[in-house]
């Protein structure tokens, strides 16, 4: 997954779309927005057709505050009704899709004051922050959770598996690949 290079202007209706499942036969729906053969085997740039959401759990006091992504399925279960009816005060239907929580229906505007950078501590690599917009906020058991959706695209990279489904590429895979993709990719969008 990275951020697009694309614009937004890129006429999504006349893309075909692809749907991913992940292991526990959850589906999220993708536009493709890109596909190109790399040695023989075809690999796609998807973009899911619904917004992709992120929970945070926030820890801590004042300045000390710090914003905990939510991942595990124990606590997405408990807390995704309040976060499905508070996020449907604004029109928006949250779904437990495969690999992102994602959100139908028109996002709000962005506003500067609602917008969150998230730091990424990897020291393997050098992770851009990356800036958030805050969508809604609720309390769950006396713990504050907020949901944000990411400005800059999600996208997967998928390829079709020798069953003819599609399927997304593994850490390692796409490391091995990500080279030849961007070449690709660079001399395509030239």
């Amino acid at each position: 997954m990275f951020s697009s290079p694309f614009s937004n202007e890129h006429d999504r209706e006349q893309a075909g779309t692809i749907t991913l499942t992940d292991d526990k036969g959850r589906s999220l729906e993708c536009y493709i927005e890109h596909s190109l053969e790399v040695n023989g085997q075809e690999y796609f740039l998807l973009l899911p057709v619904d917004s992709p959401v992120e929970i945070f759990a926030w820890q801590g006091e004042d300045e000390e505050e710090e914003a905990l992504l939510v991942e595990d399925d124990a606590t997405i279960d408990q807390i995704f009704s309040t976060a499905q009816a508070v996020l449907s005060e604004q029109n928006l239907f949250l779904k437990n899709t495969a690999y992102a929580l994602t959100v139908a229906g028109e996002l709000p505007p962005v506003e500067e004051s609602e917008i969150f950078t998230l730091e990424i501590e990897d020291e393997q690599s050098d992770l851009e922050p990356e800036q958030l917009q805050l969508l809604a906020s609720f309390y769950y058991e006396d713990q504050e959770y907020a949901i944000y959706t990411p400005l800059d695209p999600l996208l997967f990279f998928a390829r079709i598996s020798k069953t003819g489904k599609p399927e997304l590429l593994s850490p390692e895979e796409f490391r091995k690949v990500q080279p030849l993709l961007e070449e690709h990719l660079f001399n395509e969008v030239e």
